[in-house]
């Protein structure tokens, strides 16, 4: 996928929810996986024609893993010109060593958006910008139905009180296919996850169960999302 046609997913996503406003200083949560830095590509790409001008901070959260190579997501940065800022954590240490969580996922979330709002508050940034796209979107909605029975999934835009923050999904009219093809069209230095419960979580299973489905009836994500987003779910109301 070019770098066009994802400019005209994001463009059609920020213009669709009103995600951002000429002054706002986002930040960019950088996991280091394909589908943050194909946000930090976008953003920055929008940046340069959006007739509302705004600012970019890319911010990664460092679980405490010891292999995680961020040299190529620096040098990228520096090449893009946006700020980058490592917030180094023992996240991974308390949740895999000192308490040993069976079920890691939950808590390491907590803990690392707490570590990721507090360097954006610090950075003098009013929005952050997560790479959730439209196949995370359907994942979320189907987990929320099996693991809780309710019908529910993320906003395009979540403002939270507590924080003063303002969350917002850019990539959401994208599917994690184009995903896949704009970072290997762009040989983008995607860095693999140290973390060892990757690939073993719910959401792995849902994803995997979705493909499935898909499979056997095609083209059930898309009317998923278009469920999803004619629901009149609170906030999905253009």
């Amino acid at each position: 996928m070019k770098l066009q046609q994802v400019l005209s997913y994001v463009r059609r996503a920020v213009d669709d929810y009103d995600m951002i406003e000429s002054g706002d200083k986002i930040a960019v949560g950088i996991s280091g996986g394909k589908d943050s830095l194909t946000l930090l590509h976008a953003l920055h790409g929008l940046k340069r024609f959006y007739p509302k001008k705004f600012e970019l901070h890319a911010v990664t959260v460092d679980l405490g893993f010891q292999n995680l190579q961020l040299d190529k997501i620096r040098e990228l940065c520096r090449t893009l010109e946006v700020e980058y800022t490592v917030v180094e954590t023992d996240i991974a240490h308390i949740i895999f060593e000192e308490r040993r969580e069976e079920n890691p996922c939950s808590l390491c979330a907590k803990m690392r958006k707490g570590a990721l709002n507090q360097s954006i508050k610090e950075n003098g940034c009013n929005k952050v910008a997560y790479a959730h796209h439209q196949d995370d979107v359907v994942e979320t909605m189907l987990m929320s139905l099996i693991y809780e029975g309710r019908f529910h999934t993320f906003a395009p835009v979540t403002y939270l009180d507590r924080m003063d923050l303002t969350v917002i999904r850019p990539l959401m009219y994208m599917k994690e296919a184009d995903v896949i093809g704009f970072v290997n069209k762009y040989q983008v230095p995607v860095v693999k996850s140290p973390c060892p419960a990757d690939g073993h979580t719910k959401r792995e299973y849902v994803k995997n169960l979705l493909r499935q489905l898909n499979l056997e009836n095609p083209g059930v994500k898309e009317r998923m999302f278009t469920a999803i987003r004619d629901g009149n779910m609170k906030g999905w109301t253009i």
